[in-house]
């Protein structure tokens, strides 16, 4: 199962170490839950997107984990940012990521987001943004559009149909370019996204050849040709054995050839390639640590192990159905007893793991569940007053903290009484 772990994980006596550090030794000193990132396997994707397409800018989907040492880590591996809000701007700017490396998203940008983009690219998404992005000091946008085609994804992170909160559809698009030339914007191309936790190039690649002919109509109608096209992020990762996901290079290129291809059929000028991978560049490279608690049994077939997480570190089993796997971190090498089912300790029917195979669990075990490096505690919450974990960067035989845990304190702080 270590294939699902990060690029340095190894078995060192039965005891998981990532990044030459042994896993109890994280947890000793900076408790449980804990998010433990692998800076070689988080370096290594950077390269492999930088590799897969050497002329394109690479930003870094925010939204997947803001963390300024982590976008700092990007950014000396030649990656931006693509944000879409005002905090996740800041953490950009204060991992020091320049405005010409910054790709401004949202579906409903304030005044105060269009203001602060200042020379960032900024993706206009509704037919009034142009004028309000131009007031507000905007120079550089997209435009982006929805192509209709629907990702084999789940239907929370299906973004490219018809309906979509995000984009335009065709026609709205071409106006929206219109009125951004007229604003007096640099109007340097298109935006689309398809879906995130993409399994398979196939509805990635069918949006590129519908973007092609959508330039065609672009040029057609406003003598207008997009320079650059944004073509979002969306790779997915493997987080149990049965998934597949192709790699970034085989990704990448089908986009690449595809792209070339359209543009050529359509007599355009090929455009530059811009990036907005997130997942697939932490999603591997994180595993979240929890210590046993409860150990029961619930029915003749349910075994639950209950974790000191869950809910408020990775809400992703609960919002989508999102599939996990797991290992005793101290115990690798003792044989699997029986199935378990990984509880949360929150207020709900939490599950972290439906079915993990596991030797017979033990209060103070370490339990290691892989890939949860991407949307995980980025869509944490303080459910049940529960303060979020730390996360710690592992490298050479050494981690240090990049996240500070969250105390009571930290909560108390903000009521008012």
């Amino acid at each position: 199962m270590l294939e699902l772990f990060p690029e340095t994980a190894e078995d060192e006596g039965g005891e998981l170490a990532i990044g030459g550090v042994r896993v109890g030794r994280l947890a000793e000193e900076h408790g449980t839950p804990l998010l433990v990132y692998c800076e070689r396997t988080l370096r290594s994707q950077a390269r492999a997107y930088r590799a897969a397409a050497p002329e394109a800018l690479v930003c870094f989907g925010t939204k997947a984990f803001p963390n300024v040492a982590l976008l700092r880590l990007f950014a000396e591996e030649g990656l931006g940012a693509d944000v879409a809000s005002l905090g996740e701007l800041a953490f950009a700017r204060r991992a020091g990521i320049p405005a010409e490396r910054t790709v401004v998203h949202g579906n409903n940008k304030s005044d105060a987001e269009l203001a602060a983009a200042g020379g960032a690219l900024v993706v206009l998404d509704t037919l009034d943004e142009a004028e309000r992005a131009a007031a507000a000091g905007v120079r550089r946008v997209l435009v982006r559009v929805t192509s209709g085609i629907e990702a084999d994804t789940h239907e929370a992170i299906r973004t490219g149909w018809h309906g979509s909160k995000f984009g335009l559809p065709p026609a709205a698009a071409i106006e929206a370019v219109r009125r951004a030339l007229a604003a007096g914007l640099e109007v340097e191309g298109l935006h689309v996204h398809v879906g995130s936790q993409l399994l398979d190039a196939t509805a990635a690649g069918m949006t590129v050849d519908w973007l092609a002919a959508f330039a065609a109509t672009c040029r057609k109608e406003l003598g207008w040709t997009p320079a650059a096209v944004d073509l979002g992020g969306g790779l997915g990762i493997r987080h149990v054995q049965d998934e597949e996901a192709p790699s970034v290079e085989a990704f990448v290129g089908e986009l690449l050839r595809r792209l070339e291809r359209g543009f050529d059929l359509h007599g355009l000028p090929r455009p530059c390639l811009i990036l907005e991978p997130g997942r697939s560049l932490v999603g591997r490279a994180g595993i979240t640590l929890y210590r046993v608690g409860a150990v029961k049994e619930a029915s003749e077939t349910i075994r639950y192990v209950a974790v000191d997480g869950g809910l408020s570190d990775n809400p992703r089993p609960m919002l989508y159905g999102a599939r996990y796997t797991a290992v005793l971190a101290s115990r690798l090498d003792e044989p699997h007893e029986h199935g378990y089912t990984v509880a949360g300790l929150h207020c709900e029917e939490e599950i972290v793991v439906r079915r993990a195979l596991l030797p017979e669990p033990r209060r103070g075990d370490l339990l290691a569940v892989p890939a949860t490096g991407g949307y995980t505690l980025a869509l944490g919450s303080n459910y049940n007053a529960t303060p979020r974990p730390a996360a710690v960067l592992a490298a050479r035989g050494e981690a240090r903290l990049i996240r500070r845990r969250e105390t009571l304190q930290d909560l108390l702080a903000l009521e008012v009484s």
